[in-house]
Formats: structure tokens, sequence, C-alpha cells
């Protein structure tokens, strides 16, 4: 599997590519007996995808090897015994990407010129991302992390970590000049590093932070200045080596009562927009707002799916056995709302009950 996604990943996954870019999509599922169906489902899906590039006409007899040896290798790293609630596979000439998402998307295979991002892209928003970075005296973690889990950051000079052993604590211990971890000039100097690495970060990728250490950990890194209005610090030491699952669990609590405080904020501002006459609300609506560039805030229920046909320049529910029914729309929706500079908040489901699931706050 290919690791975590960022928006660098996906920027570059948007660039077109030779002909044919195979996009191969599936839903998944975590638990028996719903699994025991996705690997005759993935085999399927694999069978059409191979069929498809076999009968078209535009693929020269190399590239056609070429991809599919591609799509060989992106199968043989399918993980579906810890799948998770989609798939998403990406072949093309010389590369291949495989994800799994948590979130649900529609079965397709697509050759185009392009990967079919939408489904990755908005599986990406809904996961919320967050950085968690751990300090201890001699070790100092960042944490990828996520509304189900958490994995170290091993990149941008993280983790960082030096020997507490001081070849000189015999002499000042005797003369009383032993000062305490985090009063010592080198540990200053440690974490100003760490802080300065951070900050390089979250210029790069903003997203909130959560900082986790002891109390003195805490204070000295306060000290060195601010990480940003998104800030939080939690006095829980002992995790800057980990495990993940612990680092998760110590910022759940707080993240989610943040998430909480967040979705009653971004209800308010709904009602408000409403007032104004700002606001969009449904998804033909907002389809339409997004379309013309005017979303500035979109709110999207979390396991918000529907399928809609194109009718007129306008979206009217469909059957999925439907010709020309599209079943990611709310998908494309959230991709097409990010490209366009909207910020995208996935909310929990009922949260925008009266409002058909998926609202907007308008530019003008």
């Amino acid at each position: 599997m290919d690791p975590v996604l960022t928006p660098v990943t996906l920027a570059k996954l948007r660039q077109p590519r030779p002909y044919p870019a195979l996009s191969l999509v599936m839903p998944t599922h975590r638990r028996e007996p719903d699994n025991t169906q996705d690997p005759v489902r993935l085999r399927n899906l694999i069978a059409e995808a191979e069929k498809a590039v076999h009968e078209d006409p535009a693929v020269s007899r190399e590239r056609r090897a070429d991809v599919l040896d591609q799509l060989r290798r992106a199968e043989a790293e399918i993980d579906l015994v810890h799948a998770e609630d989609g798939l998403v596979v990406f072949v093309a000439p010389g590369e291949h990407h495989v994800w799994s998402v948590a979130r649900e998307v529609p079965e397709r295979v697509v050759l185009a010129d392009t990967f079919l991002t939408r489904n990755l892209v908005a599986a990406q928003a809904a996961e919320q991302p967050y950085w968690v970075l751990a300090v201890a005296a001699d070790r100092v973690s960042l944490w990828d992390g996520g509304a189900e889990r958490a994995s170290e950051h091993t990149g941008d000079g993280f983790p960082l970590s030096r020997s507490l052993e001081d070849p000189d604590a015999e002499r000042k211990e005797r003369i009383g000049d032993l000062p305490s971890t985090f009063q010592d000039e080198a540990t200053r100097q440690f974490l100003r590093e760490a802080h300065e690495k951070l900050r390089v970060v979250l210029a790069s990728e903003p997203r909130p932070l959560y900082v986790l250490g002891s109390s003195a950990a805490l204070a000295l890194l306060a000290d060195l200045g601010s990480t940003g209005p998104d800030t939080l610090t939690i006095e829980h030491g002992g995790l800057a080596a980990g495990p993940a699952a612990s680092v998760w669990g110590a910022v759940e609590p707080v993240r989610t009562a943040r998430e909480a405080a967040a979705t009653a904020t971004v209800v308010a501002e709904l009602d408000a927009a409403r007032g104004r006459h700002e606001y969009a609300g449904g998804i033909d609506e907002v389809w339409q707002a997004v379309k013309d560039g005017r979303m500035r805030l979109l709110a999207v229920e979390e396991h918000y799916r529907t399928v809609v046909r194109d009718e007129g320049g306008h979206l009217e529910p469909a059957d999925a056995a439907e010709a020309g029914a599209r079943d990611d729309m709310v998908d494309e929706i959230v991709e097409q709302a990010l490209e366009r500079g909207a910020e995208v908040r996935f909310v929990p489901d009922d949260s925008l009950d009266g409002r058909g699931r998926i609202a907007g706050v308008l530019r003008y």
C-alpha cells in the first residue's frame, strides 16, 4: 500500500499521464461476513480492467504490456485482510499506486489520460488529518494522525534524538550545579531545533497540531514561540517513542471534543449565511455554486452519498442503473470545491438536518 496521502501527493496524482491511466475503485469491507465477497469482486474488476486495456486500439503493444505488468504489481500489494471502506488503485505506464481508504467509494474501472482522483481527495478530506508532536528530553517525534489511527512521520528531519549522558555530570553533582533536564541549555537547543523543523512542516502542510509531553517539556516548548492558533497541548509524557496506538489514544478525546465544537461553529455559520442570502443547500444548489467558484465553506455529512443524473444542467435524483447516473457526485463536489479554494468540513451524520445533508457558505 502507498503511504499516507499529502496535498503534494494528490497534486502529483492529478497531473496528466501517458494513455492509458487506469483507475480501479471498489468498496471493501472491514468485517465478516461482508468481506468474504471482496476477493471475488477484486478479481472481477481486475479482469474487467485487463479486458479494457487489451481491447483498446489506442494502446500499443508495448504500452499494454507495461500497464498490465504494473496492474499485476499493484494487485500483489493489495491487502484485503486489513481493508477499510474503499480501495483505490491507479496504474499507468511505469507506475502503480494502491490505497485503502476509510470512506465508501463506488465500483469503477476507468481508462483516461488522468487518474480518477475525486474519491481519493474526498477520502483524504474526510479523514481530517492532524499532526501530533510528542516531546521528551531525548526524543521528539512527529505523528500523522486521523480519525482512526496515527502513524509516525519519518521525514523533514523527524524524529530527532540525542543522548542524555553528561560526561561532566559527576563534577556538577559534587558542587550542586546539576540542573533539571528541561533547564539545561543542551535540552533547550535540542527542542529549539525540533521547533524549527516543525514550523517548516506546518508551513508546507498546515493542520491542527497536538503537542504531547510532560508539563516541563510543554513549558519549555511554549517559551520557544507559537506554532499557530490551531495548536493544543496535552500533558502526557512518555510517548515520544510511541507506540502509535497510544499516541492516537492520548489525542482522541481532545480531538473529539474539538471536532464537536467545530461542527457547532459550522452549523452556526450556515445559519448566519442563510440570513445574509449567502447560502446554498442541497446537492444541486451546492453543485451550481461550486462550479461557479462561489463556495467559501462546504459542509458535508460524513456518510452522505447519492445517485444523480445531469438534467439540463441541474442534478436530479436517479437510479444507479440509469444511463448517465453518477454515483460519486458528492466526492466530485468535494474535489472541485477544494480545487477552487473552498474550505471543506465533514460533519457527523444528521448535523445538517433540514439542509439536504450538504450545504455551504457562499463568497457572494
